[in-house]
């Protein structure tokens, strides 16, 4: 458990906490950038307790204001982007992407600058998403995760906003053994209400079965800082019930508010990013990606497309029968900001209790004026490895068989069923399978 003043350092995010001035030494994802076409040019946006105007004017040049025009205070999402910048749509005063007013319509001086600027914070696009730096300048380089530049891939992106603290969500990828119970005996339970369990269960690979599994045996959990975040996982016992002993790896924990669950270059792979809206509000990123092994080539893509899975049906009742609605589920039925000192941890929770201490850390360090972990000042490297090391495709990718089997229905357990381009990821496992096959068949000739 945390003191309510330790639970408050690390949850608060707007301007002037801790927490918040931690977050703000980094680049944060904001949007997805195929969100801003002709007709949605520009977009409302409330990050880190701030809110903000997003916009692309019409020489593509993208912007992060104020939302509050400096004449009559009107609201600029309502804003008319022009050649360079974005337009009141009351009085036409322009504003560029320094948040300077650059004219002002039927003023007597109507491009006599004026010395009040809105708010202005810097933007990149990268792997898609847009990142917005809200920090003291200069701003560090952009950092180039993996996932977002690996080439010979295919992505899309969800989003959720969640009616909950960040910390609930980011919790989720320090508890190694809720995927038993959230994602194993919840999820049997749900399909046997919906009368659909003797289906998943003929399944063989069904994510239900994988999950159940990760229950039983359990002799100890480790957790350790790593170069980026955190390594974590669970060691099994035979004589405690498991089939053999064995330890397995848990998803990377990339700081401040990344998972990456599945292996760089693997058929499925994906980011969980946790964005603080504000205290109480999340929007949750999933960043999939669906890489080609070498010798089978991914298809081409002109932008990555983005989705909202639903949370509830037509009724209003929680949609239940797949991975990310039960996460989201049991984040937010822990109350916009859960009370930890009311916790009582156990034994499986020790790599939440790393996460909170290194979370404590980086605020201490940016306390005492230091740069915090994952903070490149001038250049990002030209790939940077969460898991600390590229992929060995003489090795296994893939934790779960079932991630490169989308094709025979296993797409179905998560979020990734309601995504664009799940058509295309079902092809491309499909040539991932017979490219393998083939290899095999190659190999046993050879013998």
């Amino acid at each position: 458990m945390l003191s309510a003043a330790m639970n408050e350092r690390l949850t608060r995010v707007g301007p002037g906490t801790p927490g918040g001035e931690l977050m703000r030494r980094y680049w944060i994802p904001i949007a997805p950038y195929s969100q801003f076409d002709d007709e949605n040019p520009v977009h409302k946006v409330r990050v880190l307790g701030e809110d903000l105007v997003l916009y692309k004017d019409k020489s593509g040049t993208l912007g992060l204001i104020g939302d509050r025009c400096l004449h009559r205070n009107v609201d600029l999402k309502f804003g008319i982007p022009d050649q360079c910048g974005l337009r009141c749509p009351y009085h036409g005063w322009l504003f560029n992407e320094d948040g300077k007013c650059v004219e002002r319509p039927m003023e007597a001086t109507p491009r006599g600058e004026i010395k009040q600027k809105l708010k202005a914070y810097p933007v990149q696009e990268l792997g898609g998403l847009v990142f917005a730096y809200l920090g003291p300048l200069p701003a560090p380089a952009l950092p180039r995760w993996d996932l977002f530049v690996w080439p010979n891939a295919i992505r899309q992106i969800a989003i959720m906003k969640i009616d909950c603290n960040w910390l609930q969500c980011h919790e989720n990828t320090g508890d190694p053994t809720h995927s038993a119970w959230a994602h194993g005996h919840m999820f049997q339970y749900v399909l046997e209400k919906q009368g659909r369990y003797e289906e998943a269960a003929a399944r063989a690979e069904h994510t239900l079965h994988t999950r159940l599994k990760t229950g039983i045996g359990i002799k100890e959990l480790y957790a350790n800082p790593s170069t980026h975040g955190i390594s974590k996982g669970v060691r099994y016992s035979k004589d405690l019930g498991a089939d053999e002993d064995y330890t397995r790896e848990h998803s990377t924990v990339i700081f401040p508010f990344f998972t990456q669950t599945g292996k760089t270059g693997a058929p499925r792979s994906e980011y969980q990013i946790r964005v603080p809206i504000d205290d109480e509000h999340t929007y949750h990123i999933c960043y999939q990606v669906y890489a080609a092994p070498p010798g089978v080539d991914a298809p081409k893509q002109d932008s990555v497309p983005w989705y909202e899975p639903p949370r509830f049906d037509e009724t209003g009742r929680p949609i239940l029968d797949y991975v990310l609605a039960q996460d989201a589920l049991v984040w937010d039925a822990q109350g916009a900001i859960t009370d930890r000192s009311q916790e009582l941890l156990g034994r499986t929770d020790i790599p939440i209790v790393l996460l909170r201490r290194q979370l404590d850390e980086q605020i201490r360090r940016v306390e005492e004026g230091l740069e915090p972990i994952n903070f490149w000042r001038d250049e990002s490297p030209e790939i940077i490895y969460g898991s600390g090391e590229a992929p060995d495709y003489s090795k296994p990718l893939l934790k779960h068989n079932f991630r490169k089997l989308y094709h025979r229905g296993f797409f179905n357990d998560d979020a990734d069923r309601y995504g664009p381009i799940i058509e295309d990821v079902k092809n491309l496992h499909r040539r991932i399978e017979e490219a393998e096959i083939a290899a095999r068949e190659a190999s046993a000739d050879a013998t």
